[in-house]
């Protein structure tokens, strides 16, 4: 792929297919694992990581916190971890997280309560305007200082808490704050509780990670809660891991399948953890050819498999609010795959896509109604009317700095032939850097024009 601003142009309907590959490893999991590893003690190994702008933005983080982190081939790292507390830099150094809110929240979360930290945390225009005022809620409360004051949205500058204290944490849809909250309270006294209802359990891939250190965390289930006790001041152990396949980065190519006449597609080595494949159960309900093969579970308890799917009649699609937090990055191309069924379709519950890279439910509907498809969007709702007789016209769209835009975009003209030019994508590049390749080996057609 070029390097630099680019766009893409697609335009040629793509001919059934019948094919075996694999996608970009999971984004949140090879974060973690570097933030992780970096507090823990010891020398963590990872394996098989995405190496995307989002991991590389958070690498650059962590050595200007004074973390050794060394590249020992192709997707393969060593980290030389410092220990609970011992990340450092100079005053008002400058941290820039790029385009990724799980590095700039799990970050912040991890600095809120490391001693003496004072700096500047940043990142491009896509994050800068997301909303952090439930964050800043959150860390406060740890005794984390953020500056302007009644400013919500990055470059923030941070003090870290000089007395952190653990307290009581009531988890919502996003696994961000969920994760954020954990890692602060690992270096807190005391110990910090966090409830999360069972009917709204975001990804768990952080309480995953840390679930072999019994001193650290304890998560009891109740009948409807589940609530985890993190101990602060405890002894982090060392990571060797190796992350699998992205379900997210999946979700596209499974989609560009379900809607080819006569097409198969295996996808090998996915992430199926059950909070991250609402999609494909969502999907399957729905009338969808998927069926998981080759399951097992990897040495974090993670679930991993092989996506099988076949080209599907689908049928209208009903989405309720409590599948969100398994799916949150899915709805862009889910929203797609409703446009392109006949039937009237339904999502509730997707007020946060409006705090995501871009306001995603807004921009796809912008995209749908050029092609004359109907929609009805509310700040919690979308209503899609599906169809396929679409209007062929020529689209150009802006990638808004949002990879799932793009890739949902891409899928879009790949099933309908419809034209679209998307400029800025090499947005993409931040969580699927093997998207075009995927769809290259699919039989996908496109050209790649550089920014002048």
């Amino acid at each position: 792929m070029p390097t630099g601003s680019y766009s893409v142009l697609f335009k040629n309907k793509i001919k059934k297919f019948k094919k075996i590959t694999s996608v970009d490893p999971d984004k949140s999991v090879s974060i973690r694992s570097f933030l992780i590893g970096s507090i823990g003690h010891g020398i963590s190994e990872i394996s098989n990581v995405l190496e995307s702008e989002d991991i590389f933005s958070t690498i650059d983080c962590l050595k200007k916190l004074g973390v050794k982190i060394k590249r020992l081939g192709k997707k393969s790292y060593r980290i030389y971890g410092k220990g609970l507390g011992s990340l450092y830099a100079k005053k008002n150094s400058l941290l820039n997280c790029g385009n990724s809110g799980t590095c700039a929240r799990l970050l912040i979360g991890i600095l809120s309560t490391t001693p003496n930290i004072q700096v500047k945390i940043k990142g491009d225009k896509s994050l800068s305007k997301r909303n952090m005022v439930k964050l800043i809620e959150a860390m406060s409360e740890f005794g984390a200082e953020f500056y302007p004051k009644k400013k919500f949205n990055l470059p923030l500058k941070m003090i870290s808490s000089t007395m952190p204290t653990g307290i009581f944490y009531k988890a919502g849809v996003s696994s961000q704050l969920k994760s954020a909250v954990i890692l602060a309270s690992m270096n807190a006294f005391g110990e910090t509780t966090v409830i999360e209802n069972k009917n709204f359990k975001s990804r768990d891939h952080t309480e995953n990670i840390l679930l072999k250190n019994s001193n650290i965390l304890k998560i009891r289930k109740e009948k409807n809660q589940s609530i985890m006790k993190i101990s602060g001041k405890g002894h982090v152990e060392c990571l060797k891991l190796s992350v699998f396949g992205d379900p997210s980065s999946s979700a596209f190519p499974a989609a560009l399948t379900m809607l080819t006449p006569n097409s198969y597609l295996k996808i090998k080595n996915v992430g199926l953890n059950p909070k991250r494949t609402g999609f494909y159960r969502l999907m399957k309900k729905h009338g969808a050819k998927i069926v998981y093969k080759n399951l097992r579970k990897n040495n974090i308890n993670e679930l991993v498999g092989d996506i099988c799917i076949k080209s599907s009649k689908l049928k209208p699609i009903r989405a309720s609010a409590k599948i969100y937090p398994s799916m949150p990055d899915e709805y862009p191309i889910l929203f797609i795959i409703a446009a392109l069924t006949p039937g009237v379709h339904v999502f509730k519950g997707i007020s946060d896509l409006s705090n995501k890279e871009s306001s995603r439910a807004y921009e796809i509907k912008k995209i749908l109604n050029k092609i004359g498809i109907k929609c009805k969007l509310t700040r919690d709702k979308m209503k899609i009317f599906g169809t396929n007789k679409i209007k062929k016209k020529s689209i150009n769209i802006s990638s808004l700095g949002d990879h799932r835009i793009c890739m949902s975009s891409a899928v879009l003209s790949l099933v309908t032939s419809c034209p679209i030019k998307i400029r800025g994508f090499e947005t993409v590049n931040t969580s699927s850097p093997s998207f075009l390749k995927v769809i290259k080996a699919l039989g996908g057609k496109f050209e790649i024009k550089k920014a002048s």
